[in-house]
């Protein structure tokens, strides 16, 4: 069993076949580790250019590639080929900090060799993912890979990072950090069909109220102050990508104005509900501060419909 820890680093660049743009990678690498975590072997290789023109600012800044570093490259499916004998057929894992590197992977597959899936590619696990449960940190907010081995007492200067080798090196060090074993099995999925179609799916809002996705129960309104349910006094709207309503709470008197946005995702919908207290009783003064005060917001979660 071998540990695959993967990075790219990436170009945006215009697709005329697509008339879009594209992340197209310019740079892959790799370590990989045995059932020990020791590293037993790393990979590196530029990708020379085939649908950008030229690299984008922001991308020499933060990696200091150059034109003439991608001169040198290989095409994409030379370097990917090389990069597939390099992983082997044995049992292996692949991990990505996040799963971006394999969206753009697929993308640059389907575009420049006109397959949907990624050859190489059997079990896969986000290793952001796996480290967020592995310390138990928060998952309405995405943790970045230094900030991670700050966590850790990783000196960060120590590689080469937003390079695709020194981040794979960095990210296996985090790995072995905190590796989980029944964690990581828990997270490992194997590359059919579905996943490359929980991949695929992009996630939309939900802007009309007979979706069979809304469910009544989370349409609500619980008072700030007396923690009862409020009455709904007038209909839902459609408006900036969230259904807006007025509650009344029959108990103080305080009027709720209500908003909530439904999330679609592959196989879930995530809910963010907020609150705005519209009058204030018995507080005559304070009303005019008080009416646009928010007094609730709750982060993205998944609903329970």
């Amino acid at each position: 069993m071998h540990y695959i820890i993967m990075d790219l680093e990436w170009n945006y660049a215009y697709a005329h076949k697509l008339k879009g743009f594209i992340n197209e990678i310019i740079e892959i690498g790799a370590v990989k580790l045995n059932e020990e975590l020791e590293i037993v072997d790393t990979f590196s290789s530029f990708i020379k250019v085939q649908i950008g023109k030229k690299l984008k600012g922001k991308v020499k800044r933060i990696t200091n590639i150059t034109a003439q570093d991608l001169e040198s490259g290989k095409p994409f499916t030379q370097a990917l080929a090389e990069f597939r004998h390099w992983v082997g057929e044995g049992d292996c894992l692949t991990l990505t900090w996040g799963d971006g590197d394999i969206r753009v992977l697929i993308d640059n597959y389907k575009y420049l060799n006109g397959i949907s899936f990624i050859p190489f590619l059997k079990k896969y696990a986000d290793l952001q993912a796996f480290f967020h449960k592995a310390h138990k940190l928060p998952t309405t907010t995405q943790i970045g890979l230094s900030t991670a081995a700050e966590k850790l007492e990783i000196d960060v200067s120590a590689f080469d990072i937003h390079r695709a080798l020194g981040d794979s090196l960095l990210s296996a060090e985090i790995f072995s950090k905190s590796f989980d074993a029944e964690l990581l099995e828990e997270l490992t999925l194997d590359c059919d069909q579905k996943f490359y179609d929980r991949l695929s799916f992009k996630a939309y809002i939900i802007s009309r109220l007979d979706d069979p996705d809304i469910k009544s129960e989370a349409m609500y309104c619980v008072c700030k102050i007396c923690k009862i349910r409020a009455e709904q006094v007038d209909e839902w709207a459609y408006k900036n990508k969230y259904f807006h309503s007025e509650f009344h709470c029959k108990e103080c008197g305080t009027d709720y104005e209500v908003r909530i946005r439904f999330k679609k995702h592959f196989d879930k919908v995530t809910v963010h509900k907020r609150y705005r207290t519209k009058v204030a009783p018995d507080e005559s003064a304070q009303d005019d501060a008080l009416a646009s005060r928010e007094v609730g917001e709750a982060p993205e979660a998944p609903a329970n419909i």
